[in-house]
């Protein structure tokens, strides 16, 4: 008896087994993105107990934010190198063993490397693969499926933050910590579900990639071109091209500015709220209900820009969304009782759902699916920085001012600044591509047009229908009629 062979699915499959890593991710962002906002929870624990400032204290949730954004490639080369299971299941045991080692500190500077340091890289090894893993599952629903499995950092916030509290208050900071250590090594039985797919584009050899060249439109400079094809690092060729690309370098000159925004505010917003005369667990409902509006911020935004009518427009939207969290940012000063507090975490927590579930919709859009796990490696390492500063730094605002006014207006600002540069450098590519288009309308059908965004330039391809060779004739500057 002849057995027959299956073969694997080489495109997404918009469904199936795709649901259960969406569900994957889901938990996977509960255990690594909502737990490190509920970090936030501890820190008026941690600096009663230890006497410390406002900007010593923010250092805890500085670097394990830093550490997971930091080493978020390392994550990506671990999955496209030995597994996404395999990552998964390390992150989960690390991050685990952090948060169990924390839970008998004595001093700040052992929660930095235990809470900080060693959980941030199990949260490395977890993040980025998991989201990456969804984008290969999905196609004509990405934005949706992101939506669902980004949801789980909203939902995670939502639950977990009075749960700490309670934790906190029935067994004390140690005994929180230690629960938490048991809680996130739920990641292995994420890693598990992380089964993986190979996709049509991956099979393409690079002699069928450098064939393609003059057959398909193309986003990079010939300069770029010539040197992709001839670098001797193959390894560096597949997986970091994109890192050449203008859009991809506006996207992330951007991201270092919006992340450098969003992050005091999960290690502020309770204490400032305490801070204006908001009870203990009212605080802690804030977080709530900022974690329950960024649920429906990720599964709305995920659904509307799927439809037709959006689809086309995920850029605009993302920056629309990073923009109005900026905006929101800048009234919350005037905030100073809990029924006013209420509505700006309705308004931050909506818009921050719905940027964070673009933000690998929106990368995977510049790049591409093959190298999507790279990408994202890059973007939330390039998150690392502006997490390891920006909360001492708001600490450090509060400290000197005696006021939160300052540190808001900053972020605030920060994040306005990140919308309005990738709408100037979306504007200015438009701009660009105007005459190119009017070219197209009058030339012959058979001229291809293209342009790499900075630097705009044609190419002529003939074909001969006899022989099915193609030649291409660099076509020299133009002045519409």
């Amino acid at each position: 008896m002849t057995k027959v062979k299956r073969a694997r699915s080489t495109s997404p499959p918009d469904g199936g087994w795709g649901w259960m890593i969406v569900a994957g991710c889901f938990l996977v962002t509960i255990c690594t993105r909502a737990v490190t906002r509920c970090i936030s929870v501890f820190f008026v624990e941690f600096q009663t107990y230890f006497a410390q400032d406002y900007a010593q204290t923010a250092w805890i949730h500085s670097i394990v934010d830093c550490v997971t954004m930091l080493c978020a490639p390392l994550g990506s080369v671990v999955s496209n190198h030995l597994s996404c299971q395999m990552g998964i299941m390390l992150g989960g045991l690390l991050a685990s063993t952090g948060f169990i080692l924390a839970s008998f500190a004595t001093s700040l500077k052992h929660l930095y490397l235990t809470l900080g340091v060693l959980t941030g890289l199990g949260f490395a090894l977890c993040y980025s693969p998991a989201i990456a893993m969804v984008g290969k599952y999905f196609n004509r629903r990405k934005a949706l499926a992101y939506g669902i499995a980004m949801s789980g950092s909203g939902i995670g916030t939502f639950i977990l933050a009075p749960v700490v509290q309670l934790l906190i208050e029935q067994f004390s900071w140690r005994g929180a910590l230690l629960i938490l250590g048991g809680f996130v090594l739920n990641l292995c039985v994420c890693g598990a579900l992380m089964r993986p797919i190979t996709l049509k584009e991956d099979h393409t050899t690079p002699e069928q990639n450098q064939r393609r060249d003059f057959e398909q439109p193309s986003p990079y400079s010939p300069l770029t071109k010539k040197w992709l094809q001839t670098c001797p690092c193959r390894c560096l060729q597949e997986e970091y091209s994109f890192l050449l690309m203008s859009d991809f370098i506006v996207l992330a000159v951007s991201v270092l500015f919006m992340a450098y925004g969003c992050s005091p505010l999960f290690v502020y917003l309770v204490p400032y709220a305490l801070s204006v005369g908001v009870s203990h667990q009212q605080a802690a409902f804030l977080m709530s209900i900022l974690g329950v509006i960024d649920i429906i911020g990720n599964i709305t935004f995920g659904w509307l820009t799927d439809r037709r009518c959006l689809k086309n427009y995920r850029y605009v939207c993302y920056l629309l969304a990073v923009g109005l969290d900026g905006l929101s940012y800048l009234c919350l000063p005037m905030l100073q009782s809990f029924p006013l507090l209420v509505p700006f975490s309705c308004t931050f927590g909506y818009f921050d759902g719905a940027y964070v579930t673009l933000i690998p919709v929106v990368t995977a859009e510049v790049v591409g699916t093959t190298t999507l796990s790279s990408a994202l490696g890059v973007v939330y390492f390039l998150h690392a920085v502006p997490y390891l500063v920006s909360p001492p730094i708001a600490g450090w605002l509060v400290d000197t001012t005696g006021s939160y006014t300052a540190a808001f207006l900053l972020c605030g600002f920060s994040m306005i600044f990140s919308s309005v540069l990738l709408g100037f450098a979306r504007l200015v590519k438009r701009m660009k591509e105007t005459p190119l288009r009017f070219l197209a309308k009058e030339s012959d059908p058979k001229l291809q047009l293209w342009t790499n965004g900075t630097v705009a330039y044609s190419v002529a391809r003939e074909l001969d229908q006899r022989d099915g060779e193609s030649v291409a004739t660099t076509v020299p500057g133009y002045s519409p009629i």
